[in-house]
């Protein structure tokens, strides 16, 4: 049997169990390798780094999407930067007050394969009337459209190579510029314990930005296996501070495997140790 090891971190790395290969193939914009996993079901790895699995994408899609959504309380439009395997496109439109969710993404071929052999994860989202799919360059659209959203979630590749423009306080302005009054901000930022710079160069970044900056703490067995953020920002702070009975009175899509109005209103309780990573 065949092993994946993915080199992520230089001190420390994960080996997943190749069961079967599905597709591996250049895109002529990164390397894309589909496999299938005993515990993890489809794995989806772009240039040697692991975005996504079947069994746990709904706690990083689910913790992603409807915390910003339902903080928000009355979004109708969405921006989704990146996100070709359409997991993160498929939660924003359980959201019935959801009008439009437009998603932008770099590689065409990403959504292509997705559609092929990821189902279980996007579910039909690229077909949804609501859905706009626009192929090209996240960075380049904010900074240069004229449309205002509610809520952006940034579901990108890690700060890497040309990734890195996805993570620079410009590029939050940018974002921030595309935002409505009361909107807010949410995008992976990663794994705190074995990056605490990279964590803290975000919350620097984002402070510059938005009155309000803080991290969604939750956990991604996918992901080196530990605690992941996801970052947040918005200008109005009472939206991070919704409790759960608040969210409760609110409404939500049925059937959530991961998220709850316990575990929204939890996830900005964050232990001394990230606390400490976040000054």
């Amino acid at each position: 049997m065949d092993w994946f090891e993915e080199e992520y971190h230089p001190h420390w790395r994960q080996r997943i169990e190749v069961e079967r290969v599905l597709l591996r193939r250049h895109t002529g914009l990164q390397e894309v390798l589909v496999f299938e996993n005993r515990t993890l079901g489809r794995v989806l790895v772009l240039d040697g780094v692991v975005q996504t699995s079947e069994r746990d994408e709904f706690i990083y899609h689910e913790m992603m999407v409807h915390v910003p959504i339902m903080a928000h309380g009355a979004a109708r439009e969405a921006l989704i930067i990146g996100g070709g395997d359409g997991g993160a496109l498929e939660e924003v439109l359980k959201h019935p007050s959801i009008e439009r969710a437009t998603m932008i993404e770099l590689d065409p071929a990403v959504v292509e394969i997705a559609r092929t052999h990821l189902p279980g994860i996007h579910r039909g989202a690229f077909d949804d009337p609501r859905a706009e799919l626009v192929f090209g360059d996240g960075v380049a659209f904010v900074a240069e459209s004229d449309r205002r959203f509610d809520v952006i979630i940034l579901d990108t590749t890690d700060p890497m190579g040309a990734g890195e423009l996805l993570f620079t306080e410009a590029f939050y302005a940018d974002c921030r510029a595309r935002l409505r009054p009361g909107g807010v901000l949410v995008g992976q930022a990663g794994n705190p314990l074995v990056e605490p710079e990279r964590i803290r160069a975000c919350r620097d970044r984002l402070g510059q930005v938005f009155r309000d900056a803080s991290f969604i703490l939750s956990s991604v067995p996918a992901y080196l296996g530990g605690p992941f953020v996801f970052a947040w920002g918005c200008d109005d702070s009472a939206k991070r501070r919704l409790s759960a009975e608040e969210l409760r009175g609110r409404p939500c899509p049925p059937g959530l495997r991961c998220y709850s109005a316990a575990v929204h209103a939890a996830a900005f309780v964050h232990p001394p140790w990230l606390m400490a990573a976040e000054i």
